[in-house]
């Protein structure tokens, strides 16, 4: 039998599936940039909106700039000194703040920092966590959006100058990443984005993969971050590889817009119909660092899987669920998914990682999942109300088998960077 290849962790999985009845979908591969420093280099001068980032950033400002965190795979090498260097000469380098935008995930380590933006950054540029729970480093902004209550990160909003960077695929609920998802929910309180994670509004229908108009959860977003007057923004489109293919910057809607048409044509793939099985992945280290994560990959997969089908998710899982957060205990507040999502939608006021949960319980509900994971433990992953996956290729045949001799499995190699549709259902 063939072998096909999943991202998983680092190094990534073989798995072995009869070529047969298999599907493999995988996002369209675009090469990288011949040089991605020139190429992020590039958009600060020549933007697709808007004027070149030294024209509107004046001498002497202050500058926040708001980046990715450690679960996501942002060249923030790359980036962040292209970034500096366009500044250099306009602003000081003490003026300049690094904002990491966890949202509600955890601060990351010195470590991780280093890793992520190299020593020289590390030890030249001021670099603060943003933490979501700590109300004195949060500035209140009014109500935005669909009354949603604006906490954003004090350094953020008493910066002269204010630069969003990322990086933009399709996101499970909110369309896509990137753009104004690096100010919330990446810099905002967390009563900010407990209105912005409601079961309301994680259960519309449209809050879904590549959506954004009309999505309650991006237009909420969309709007805070047009009241947070961001002067610059940038963000890069990899390919499956964590290569920059293109970069895109200037003012941030209209950036944002082009660079979602490109992630768009990359990474949906129309298919036919649903399959009885789904293989997924979530897109290997850093993305799937934990089972938190892990979900995004599930969601990918629920997509084109039919009803009561299998779902069978490689997730490495280093991190583990991670152990911060509610996302653990919440999932094991209920004793089915059937359970949890009742729970929620009972429940008067949102949780912490309640979101997730509720995007899991949609997926278990209509498929039964399995999990391969080489860092949690079988008690683990049924506290989860997840199958443990000891062995992805035999988990692979059995389902088919189970499912009969017409049965079809679609392999996602690359989890959620390639988002499959049912033709007849629509991107």
């Amino acid at each position: 039998m063939p072998t096909v290849r999943l991202a998983y962790g680092d190094a990534g999985l073989d798995v072995e599936i009869a070529d047969d009845r298999v599907t493999i979908v995988e996002p369209e591969f675009h090469e990288g940039a011949a040089d991605p420093a020139a190429e992020v280099q590039r958009v600060f001068r020549q933007p697709d909106a808007g004027p070149p980032l030294r024209e509107v950033v004046q001498k002497g400002q202050t500058v926040a700039v708001s980046l990715c965190d450690a679960t996501r795979p942002q060249p923030r090498d790359l980036m962040i000194p292209a970034l500096l260097a366009e500044l250099d000469g306009i602003v000081r380098i003490e003026d300049v703040v690094l904002l990491i935008a966890t949202g509600t995930h955890r601060a990351n380590t010195d470590e991780e920092l280093r890793a992520m933006l190299g020593d020289d950054v590390v030890d030249t540029v001021r670099i603060v966590n943003h933490d979501a729970a700590d109300r004195s480093s949060l500035q209140w902004c009014g109500y935005h959006g669909d009354d949603v209550p604006v906490w954003l990160n004090r350094e953020w909003t008493d910066a002269d100058f204010r630069v969003t960077t990322g990086f933009v695929e399709p996101h499970f609920f909110a369309g896509f990443s990137g753009g104004p998802k690096m100010v919330a929910p990446g810099l905002a309180g967390l009563d900010t984005v407990l209105v912005l994670h409601d079961a309301a509004r994680i259960g519309s229908p449209r809050a879904t993969w590549g959506v954004c108009e009309g999505n309650p959860v991006h237009d909420d977003i969309r709007a805070i971050a047009a009241a947070a007057d961001v002067g610059f923004s940038t963000d890069v489109i990899l390919n499956r590889n964590h290569e920059v293919v293109s970069a895109y910057g200037g003012e941030l809607s209209a950036m944002h817009r082009a660079a979602r048409r490109a992630a768009r044509a990359i990474a949906m793939r129309a298919l036919p119909h649903r399959f009885e099985v789904v293989v997924t992945t979530n897109s290997g280290f850093p993305l799937d660092q934990n089972l938190y994560q892990a979900v995004k990959g599930m969601s990918a997969a629920a997509e084109i899987v039919r009803e009561g089908g299998t779902i069978i998710c490689a997730a490495e899982c280093r991190d583990g669920f991670p152990d911060h957060g509610s996302y653990r205990s919440a999932l094991s507040s209920a004793e089915s998914p059937v359970g949890l999502l009742a729970q929620i939608a009972d429940r008067e006021q949102t949780m912490t990682d309640q979101w997730q949960v509720q995007k899991q319980a949609q997926v278990q509900n209509s498929a039964r999942v399995l999990v391969h994971s080489d860092y949690l433990s079988d008690h683990d992953l049924r506290s989860a109300h997840f199958t443990p996956c000891a062995d992805v290729s035999e988990a692979v045949e059995q389902a088919l088998h189970e499912a009969g001799p017409d049965a079809r499995v679609c392999v996602l190699p690359d989890g959620p960077q390639t988002i499959p549709y049912v033709i007849e259902d629509g991107p």
